[in-house]
């Protein structure tokens, strides 16, 4: 097996000193995931990677990325952190990969899974398995970029403003997708226009004569297309140039009629959701920028399916007796994919059960921004469930059939919606990542 990264390679990129000849597989940082042939990158986080670099040879790390070490194997650098970034740097230089990168408000992931989909059918596609998305993420996707890659894929994200221009400009994309303009850290923002800006600063890295691919129904998109030298739009509005013409929505698929450059095309997704026949139409401006076959893409996106806290369906049995259907959007959320999300619910069979928790990083607008959504909740759903403050706001608005249980959080919450479920249900569970919403997945899985 040819080694993702040599000796040689290792030295030049990061400057570090190493003293053995080793043959590095992957790059990683997390000690627990460490396998044989891992360079383990040593980064102070919450507590000290260099802690774990004795563990992590003995799980069979080929080297380590160090500040401090005598251990032959030790890649000694002043930073790792920026060793790390150097790394990923010069990954992106060596490859004759064509790299995409996606940011948005709502939808990174699900559009950079989408992404690795699609573009697979036309070569050897790289992207993370997580969302790898910041300053830590986004250099060790690109410093596991094969050797041999065709295609490449990269998320970006972001907390706070001025945080995507450097992501954009190391990962280098010869093509970058704005999903989308929500309100996700509207509260360390302070407004959409702040947040429109922010993830225009994709713009900034694309490679001399690549392509963005912008949201045609953003209120935003004439400042985009005016940082953006050349560009595809894509949504519902006319004069899309990917537009999604029509969709139809089943209990546990969808289909659309989406019209591009190169004509109009069929598309079946293995997963409901008019938001996802969005993302895959962003998907599909991609594939035309990139000078791909748009059908083929939309043939290879028909084997798509939503991971875990972003859309998976399960059956889960129920102790005694019957099962419910889970409908797993723990990851996150904020006030465009809650409304997505119940858009979904409303399209299920049987008794339908919202579980959600709040939206966080909305400054002093959350409120409003909950209590807005309790009419789409209200015709969704049969019974609600919610945890926080801010949800308990949106509950209180909700028609009394319509209540099923408000709590402080969401370990309280969880029996209460247990005892709750009846077999035949459908429960979507969603809120923000700080709200553990994970914690009532764990709860119904958990045996009696």
């Amino acid at each position: 097996m040819t080694a993702l990264w040599t000796s040689a390679e290792l030295r030049a990129a990061t400057g570090g000193a190493l003293a053995a000849e080793v043959a590095v597989q992957r790059v990683g940082f997390d000690s627990r995931q460490v396998a044989p042939g891992d360079l383990f990158v040593a980064l102070k986080a919450a507590r000290d990677g260099h802690e774990f670099v004795p563990a992590a040879f003995t799980a069979g790390a080929a080297c380590a990325l160090v500040e401090h070490g005598e251990d032959p194997r030790c890649l000694i650098v002043p930073d790792t952190l920026a060793g790390l970034t150097a790394l990923g740097a010069a990954a992106r230089a060596r490859s004759g990969a064509r790299f995409v990168a996606v940011t948005g408000s709502v939808g990174k992931t699900t559009t950079k899974e989408m992404l690795r989909v699609a573009l697979s059918a036309f070569g050897l596609t790289h992207a993370a398995s997580a969302s790898f998305n910041n300053h830590i993420g986004v250099p060790a996707t690109l410093a596991n970029t094969p050797r041999d890659a065709v295609f490449a894929v990269n998320e970006l994200g972001m907390n706070n403003r001025g945080e995507i221009a450097p992501l954009a400009r190391l990962a280098r994309p010869h093509v970058a997708i704005i999903s989308n303009i929500g309100t996700a850290h509207l509260g360390r923002l302070g407004s959409q226009a702040e947040i429109a800006a922010e993830k225009g600063d994709i713009i900034a890295g694309l490679e001399p004569g690549g392509t963005a691919i912008l949201p045609a129904d953003s209120p935003f998109l004439p400042e985009l297309l005016a940082r953006a030298p050349r560009a595809l739009t894509f949504g519902e509005a006319p004069g899309a140039d990917i537009r999604l013409l029509d969709y139809t929505a089943a209990p546990e698929s969808g289909t659309a009629r989406i019209a591009t450059p190169q004509g109009q095309i069929s598309l079946a997704l293995s997963a409901p959701g008019r938001h996802l026949a969005l993302n895959a139409c962003a998907v599909l401006g991609a594939v035309v920028a990139l000078g791909l076959e748009a059908g083929r893409a939309a043939q290879a996106l028909a084997g798509f399916g939503a991971g875990a806290g972003r859309g998976l369906r399960r059956s889960i049995p129920l102790p005694r007796g019957g099962s419910i259907l889970l409908m797993d959007e723990s990851y996150n959320a904020s006030e465009a994919s809650v409304r997505a999300s119940v858009s979904v619910l409303a399209s299920q069979q049987g008794r339908k059960i919202a579980v959600l928790g709040d939206m966080l990083e909305l400054g002093e607008q959350g409120p409003a921004m909950h209590r807005a959504l309790a009419p789409a909740v209200a015709a969704a759903a049969d019974l609600v469930y919610v945890c926080g403050p801010l949800m308990g706001g949106m509950f209180a608005d909700l028609p009394p059939d319509r209540q099923g249980a408000a709590a402080p959080d969401s370990v309280s919450l969880a029996p209460l919606l247990r005892a709750a479920l009846q077999p035949g249900d459908t429960v979507l569970v969603k809120g923000s990542l700080g709200m553990r919403m994970a914690t009532i997945i764990q709860a119904l899985d958990a045996p009696s």
